[in-house]
C-alpha cells in the first residue's frame, strides 16, 4: 500500500523557496562554465582540445561520485530530512568552488570534483521536496518549475562568468562560492523540513547503494524503460556542458563573453519552455506524446548543430534548440507517480545515479571525439562530429521508447 498523499499546509511558500534554492544554484553552476577551459589550460598548460579532455575527466569524476553516493543521500533524506541533505550539500559546493579558485594543480581540481560529487545532492533533494508538496495530477507541471528555476539561473550565471572571466579565469569561482554561501545561510533561515513522521522511512543501507536501489526501483512497471531513455538522452545531451565552451570557440571564434552569452540565450528558451509551454503541451498531447515530440526535436536540433558554420545562426537555434526540453518533466512525472510518497527521496537519488551513469562516459566519448575531429592529424576534420554522435543517440533513444515503454505503461495502467 502506498502512503497517503502528504501536502504540507503551505506549498506554495515552500515551493517559491526550493525554486529560489535552484535558481541560485544554477547561477553557481553557470557562472563557472565559461571560464572553464582557460582555467584548465593556466593551470596545466596545452591546446583547447587538450583542456577539452581534462574538462571531460573532471567532469567524469564528479559524476563518478554522484552515480555511488546519490540513493546514499537520497535514503538519508528519506529518513532524516530534506533540509539537512540540502544544507550539508550547498556548503560543500561553496568549499568546491572555493577550492577550484585557489588551486594551481589539475590533481587538486579533480579532487574537489570527486568531493563535491561525493556531497552535491541540491537538484536530487529539491525534486523530492517538491514532490512532497505536489499532489499526483500537479508533479509534472511542478517539476517543469523546477527545470524553469535552473534555466533562469541560467540565464544569469553564464551573464556574470562571462563578464567576471574579463577578470581572470579564477574570479567567477569566488562568485560561485559567495553563492552557494549565502544560499546555504538563507536556507538554514526559512527551509521548512517536508519529511514527517508519517511519510518517514527507516535508512535501509541495502536499498541506500546504486546497485540495489536501482534494482529496487526497475522492478517497478515501467521503470526499467522509463530510467533508460532518461539515461540515453543524458547521455547525448551532455554534449554541450562537455563541448560547447570549446566547440564555439573554435568554430565561430567565439570568447568567454560570447560562450556566457549563448549560454543565457539558452537559459532564456529553456526558462520560457518549462514556466510557459509544459504545462500546455502535456495538456494538448499527454505524457507520452509530449516526451516522443521533445525527443524528435533534440534529434533534428543536434544534427543541425553539427553541420552549421554560422555563428550568428548558431545563436538564433541556441533559445529554440530549449523546446525539446519538454520530455523532461513528462518523463519525471510519469515515474513519481509510480512510487509511493515515502519513496521519493529514493527515487530521485537513483534518478541521479542513472544520470550520473550515463555522464560518466559521455564527456570522455564527447570530450575525445571533438579532440578526435579537431586535431592536426585528423582524418576528418570536422568540430560538430559529436552533435552528429549525439543525434544519432537521440535516435536510439526514440527507438528504445517506442520498442520498450510504451507497452509496459498501457499494461500497468490497465492493470
Amino acid at each position: 500500500m502506498r502512503a497517503a498523499p502528504h501536502i504540507p499546509k503551505t506549498p506554495r511558500l515552500s515551493l517559491a523557496f526550493v525554486l529560489t534554492t535552484l535558481v541560485i544554484d544554477a547561477m553557481g553552476i553557470g557562472l563557472i562554465l565559461p571560464v572553464m577551459p582557460d582555467l584548465i589550460r593556466e593551470v596545466r598548460g596545452g591546446s583547447l582540445g587538450e583542456a577539452a579532455v581534462w574538462g571531460g575527466i573532471l567532469a567524469t569524476g564528479f559524476a563518478a561520485m554522484q552515480f555511488l553516493f546519490g540513493p546514499v543521500l537520497g535514503a538519508f533524506s528519506d529518513a532524516f530530512g530534506r533540509r539537512p541533505v540540502l544544507l550539508v550539500s550547498l556548503a560543500a559546493m561553496a568549499a568546491d568552488y572555493l577550492v577550484m579558485a585557489l588551486t594551481d594543480s589539475i590533481w587538486v581540481l579533480l579532487a574537489a570534483r570527486i568531493v563535491g560529487g561525493i556531497l552535491a545532492a541540491t537538484h536530487a533533494t529539491a525534486m523530492a521536496f517538491v514532490a512532497d508538496i505536489s499532489r499526483p495530477e500537479d508533479k509534472a507541471r511542478r517539476f517543469a518549475l523546477t527545470h524553469a528555476a535552473y534555466g533562469a539561473g541560467f540565464v544569469i550565471g553564464p551573464l556574470i562568468g562571462g563578464l567576471l572571466g574579463a577578470l581572470g579565469p579564477r574570479a567567477p569561482f569566488y562568485a560561485a562560492a559567495a553563492v552557494a554561501l549565502a544560499n546555504m545561510a538563507l536556507g538554514f533561515l526559512v527551509l521548512p523540513e517536508t519529511v514527517t513522521d508519517r511519510i518517514r522511512r527507516p535508512l535501509s543501507w541495502r536499498r541506500a547503494n546504486p546497485f540495489g536501489a536501482i534494482a529496487h526501483v526497475t522492478h517497478l512497471p515501467g521503470l526499467g524503460r522509463l530510467l533508460a531513455v532518461l539515461a540515453v538522452y543524458e547521455f547525448a545531451l551532455f554534449v554541450y556542458p562537455a563541448i560547447w565552451a570549446y566547440f564555439t570557440p573554435l568554430r565561430f571564434g567565439w570568447d568567454s563573453t560570447m560562450v556566457g552569452l549563448s549560454l543565457a540565450a539558452f537559459g532564456i528558451g529553456y526558462t520560457i519552455v518549462q514556466a510557459v509551454l509544459v504545462g500546455p503541451v502535456i495538456g494538448w498531447l499527454g505524457e507520452e506524446r509530449t516526451i516522443l515530440l521533445g525527443l524528435a526535436f533534440e534529434t533534428c536540433i543536434l544534427a543541425t548543430l553539427g553541420v552549421i558554420t554560422s555563428g550568428p545562426l548558431a545563436l538564433m537555434l541556441t533559445p529554440a534548440s530549449a523546446f525539446g526540453s519538454v520530455a523532461v518533466p513528462a518523463l519525471q512525472g510519469v515515474m513519481s507517480k509510480r512510487v509511493g510518497d515515502d519513496a521519493q527521496g529514493e527515487l530521485q537519488g537513483v534518478v541521479t545515479s542513472v544520470l550520473s551513469l550515463a555522464t560518466l562516459l559521455a564527456p570522455l566519448v564527447m570530450t575525445q571525439v571533438f579532440y578526435l575531429s579537431t586535431r592536426e592529424a585528423a582524418a576528418w576534420h570536422h568540430p560538430g562530429a559529436a552533435f552528429l554522435l549525439a543525434s544519432l543517440l537521440m535516435v536510439g533513444c526514440v527507438v528504445l521508447y517506442l520498442t520498450g515503454t510504451r507497452r509496459p505503461q498501457a499494461d500497468a495502467e490497465r492493470g
